[in-house]
């Protein structure tokens, strides 16, 4: 699978492009929102980010990402062509307590949202997944994997996340755009299936390009 083109070609929607849905990349800080819409956009992505500066590293906790160096301030953005017609806009959200008065607005027109969960950090979790449910916006939930993540049964991770049975929950590897795009699929096919239309989920891919 081809990583984000870099040429002007790309930005052009497809011809086969039928329904075009706002989706939120959301999560806590540094669990991969960037590198998610990064992985998988058709488009070169907008990024916001700035360089984190020792005024925010005291409001910024760094556990278990230490090694970031800058942080969204506002939103990314990208865009991914499925199967069927369906096109996702893909808004990732900051993940601080201090952006949180972008949320209402980020998050206007949205049909749902991607959570990513670092399992090194889960309770770091707990804010954006009560925003998303708070915004009454359907949600997957992917576990993006690093290399020193804890196990967890699935079970174990439901009942820490306190999930639906119904939310979908899948592993990802963010700085992987097969991995990015199954969880993204997943999503859809709940949305679709929420809205009555779990035919169309099937075989629920990214688009030949």
């Amino acid at each position: 699978m081809a990583s984000a083109p870099s040429s002007s070609s790309g930005l052009h929607l497809p011809d086969s492009a039928r329904e075009l849905v706002k989706i939120l990349v959301a999560g806590p800080f540094g669990v991969g929102k960037t590198t998610l819409i990064d992985s998988v956009s058709e488009i070169r992505p907008l990024h916001t980010e700035e360089q984190l500066s020792e005024a925010s590293v005291a409001v910024d906790d760094l556990a278990g990402v230490r090694d970031k160096t800058t942080t969204t301030v506002a939103i990314d953005f990208g865009r991914i062509s499925l199967n069927g017609g369906i096109v996702l806009y893909l808004f990732g959200t900051p993940g601080q307590e201090r952006f949180r008065s972008l949320w209402a607005e980020i998050a206007y027109g949205a049909l749902g949202a991607l959570v990513l969960v670092d399992t090194r950090r889960i309770d770091d979790s707990f804010e954006v997944l009560g925003l998303v449910e708070d915004a009454g916006l359907p949600y997957a939930v992917a576990l993006n994997t690093f290399p020193d993540s804890r196990q967890y049964t699935e079970e174990q991770l439901r009942t820490s996340l306190d999930l639906d049975p119904g939310t979908p929950m899948i592993a990802c590897d963010a700085r992987d755009a097969h991995a990015s795009v199954d969880a993204l699929s997943s999503l859809v096919q709940h949305l679709l299936i929420r809205a009555g239309r779990g035919g169309a989920a099937a075989g629920m891919r990214r688009a030949p390009r």
